[in-house]
């Protein structure tokens, strides 16, 4: 499948170790399937002086599930979603037991009701109710460096603004 990276640099060797920490999925390398959500990663305000582009990637996920990888994807909003993101912006790490995790980005709208929740302004119930009403965007993190060196092949980069060197 045809996935996307948005950034400020070209990567055709991505590295899962220089991903940041505690992010929804935990450290690793996030791509999309969704073109506008990778270029929106790219071009966000504290982009706007520097190179951004879009890599692209044709990522085999298919032979990564057959090979026996453990891949886990989240289809909705619900709790397990929001159990598994919370706990790895905490830094605790439930990724440990997955290669791939594949879900729902925390959006804008998304991002206020957890942190809200994690602040615990509001409860797991009203959470729960706010997010069933959101439709995913997808993500998907790789959080194994032999995975992106087998089954993620880097087939260009579009540079989306003036600023390329």
């Amino acid at each position: 499948m045809k996935v996307y990276h948005g950034s400020t640099e070209v990567i055709k060797c991505p590295l899962v170790s220089k991903g940041r920490q505690n992010l929804d999925f935990g450290q690793g390398f996030y791509i999309t399937d969704i073109i506008k959500q990778a270029k929106d990663w790219a071009t966000r305000p504290i982009n706007k002086a520097k190179p951004q582009y879009l890599n692209i990637y044709e990522f085999d996920s298919e032979m990564v599930k057959a090979e026996g990888y453990h891949y886990v994807k989240f289809e909705e909003y619900d709790g397990y979603w929001l159990d598994f993101v919370i706990t790895n912006r905490h830094g605790e790490k439930p990724t440990v037991e997955y290669d791939i995790v594949e879900g729902g980005i925390a959006n804008d709208r998304v991002f206020n009701t957890i942190e809200l929740y994690d602040a615990g302004l509001i409860t797991r119930e009203e959470a729960l109710s706010r997010l069933r009403y959101e439709t995913p965007n997808n993500q998907i993190c790789i959080l194994r460096q032999d995975i992106i060196d087998k089954y993620l092949l880097f087939e260009e980069a579009q540079l989306l603004n003036g600023n390329g060197r």
